[in-house]
């Protein structure tokens, strides 16, 4: 396994002359030179394989994570965990950007898609391909890009005693470190969809968020007098009686759980549509649409873009800023709420502010992907017309299924998105251990490791059923 993980990085570089430049557009020329990590040569991977290769892209990951950045000496972005586990990353390490320049990559062409300024149809291999191909190209700038912004603005910097041409070396060996770590996450990500299950994106990000809830839930390491872990220094207090301690070890541990148990619900709920096979007189089928239809996707990017302002914050100094004290607003409630922090009406109108946007920006971003992943009624209506589908008691029309369909789907993604964008801030108001925002990402995106593992084994027992599934 450690050899094929070695030989994907014999980057696939695509020579130019092979097809003249003039005959490609100018995404698939620079997407060209880029390197790339080889496809599989086979038509279907087994589950056990991609087990592995999910495993193996996992486990490099966490080594990537424990590697410190040679030269750092001043590390201002340690304090902004939120924005930590939503990138996937450990600030302070090779991969200190994580999966932020991808996710802000993903952020400015949905927005371009869904406004109509970026005229690329995904509805068609070719559009697909140089969709991907723009994002891939977008995410290389922003690792660069950030790798600088960060060190630049001293937020990675080295030690204040290194001046003059020591320390122009040392900032540039720190850049090109972010960058080579900007670089494996890109590879790591795209090893992940092509080998694995999922994307890398996703795994990064649960990973991230359940080392975090782990440690807080049972670290033994002493502060002060009780441990650091929740549930053991519930435990500790419990023995000496310490009511104060008790609670604000507890309520982060039931808003944890809550909020788990919220979100298993919501993802389960669906609505099925039926529908009939236009061949077999008789049978017919159901098409689900959950509740939560937008998925974690609209959580993902406005989440990405509060971290993204609160890093910009924190490099220019502005914390103090209005804009930077509502983002911060959770943590100030939830002080309130465990540790019985004095009342403020600040406090409470900044946490106001935080829920209205985290809900309005998660129906948003909701709606322009729904548009852009090809999740709209059009494009689904096409996908079950192709599938030998139609609705019983109705002549086979792409425009009646679509009229039926946008009854349910635009709805569906207006309170779907609505209710991950409550579920999100309202836990994160409350001091959920790892964030409200990121245990939904979490318990979602192991719910979507759990439905593509059971469509992979179901596939692998019937390769008729795989033919339909895919």
């Amino acid at each position: 396994m450690i050899v094929q993980f070695i030989k994907l990085f014999n980057a696939k570089i695509y020579k130019p002359y092979l097809v003249p430049i003039q005959k490609m557009s100018w995404i698939k020329a620079i997407a060209s030179l880029l390197p790339e990590i080889k496809g599989p040569t086979e038509k279907h991977i087994s589950i056990d394989k991609k087990l592995k290769w999910t495993f193996a892209v996992l486990v490099a990951y966490f080594v990537l994570y424990n590697i410190p950045l040679f030269g750092l000496g001043v590390d201002r972005l340690r304090q902004l965990e939120m924005i930590s586990m939503i990138f996937g990353t450990n600030f302070g390490s090779i991969i200190s950007l994580g999966i932020g320049p991808i996710v802000t990559s993903s952020i400015i062409l949905q927005l371009l898609a869904g406004s109509g300024l970026l005229k690329i149809d995904r509805t068609t291999h070719e559009g697909r391909q140089e969709f991907q191909s723009l994002q891939k190209i977008m995410a290389v700038f922003f690792i660069i890009f950030e790798a600088m912004l960060y060190v630049l603005l001293k937020g990675l910097a080295p030690a204040e005693t290194y001046v003059g041409t020591a320390r122009i070396i040392l900032n540039t060996a720190l850049i090109l470190q972010l960058i080579i770590g900007g670089f494996l996450i890109l590879f790591l990500d795209e090893i992940a969809q092509k080998y694995g299950i999922g994307s890398g994106i996703s795994l990064f990000i649960a990973a991230g968020v359940s080392n975090v809830i782990f440690i807080k839930t049972f670290s033994w390491i002493s502060s002060g007098q009780y441990a650091s872990g929740h549930l053991i220094a519930f435990f500790q207090a419990l023995t000496k009686n310490d009511a104060a301690i008790m609670y604000q070890s507890i309520v982060p541990i039931i808003a944890t759980l809550v909020v788990f148990v919220l979100a298993v619900y919501a993802q389960a709920m669906k609505v099925e549509i039926p529908l009939s096979f236009e061949k077999i007189r008789g049978h017919g089928a159901r098409w689900p649409l959950s509740f939560l239809y937008t998925s974690n996707i609209p959580v993902i990017l406005i989440a990405s873009l509060f971290a993204n302002i609160q890093v910009v914050s924190q490099l220019k100094g502005l914390e103090n800023s209005f804009l930077f004290a509502w983002l911060n607003s959770p943590s100030k409630f939830s002080s309130i709420i465990i540790q019985g922090a004095s009342f403020s009406w600040n406090v409470v109108m900044n946490a106001a502010i935080y829920f209205i946007i985290m809900m309005a920006g998660c129906v948003i971003f909701g709606l322009l992907w729904v548009q852009s992943a090809g999740m709209d009624p059009g494009t689904v209506a096409k996908q079950i017309i192709g599938s030998g589908l139609q609705l019983p008691g109705f002549r086979r029309d792409k425009r009646v299924l679509e009229r039926v369909l946008a009854r349910y789907i635009w709805p569906l993604s207006v309170m779907g998105s609505l209710a991950v964008g409550f579920l999100a801030s309202a836990a994160d108001l409350t001091g959920a251990l790892g964030r409200g925002t990121g245990i939904l990402l979490t318990v979602m995106i192991i719910y979507k490791f759990y439905e593509a593992i059971a469509k992979e084994q179901l596939s692998s027992l019937n390769p008729m059923l795989r033919k339909f599934l895919e």
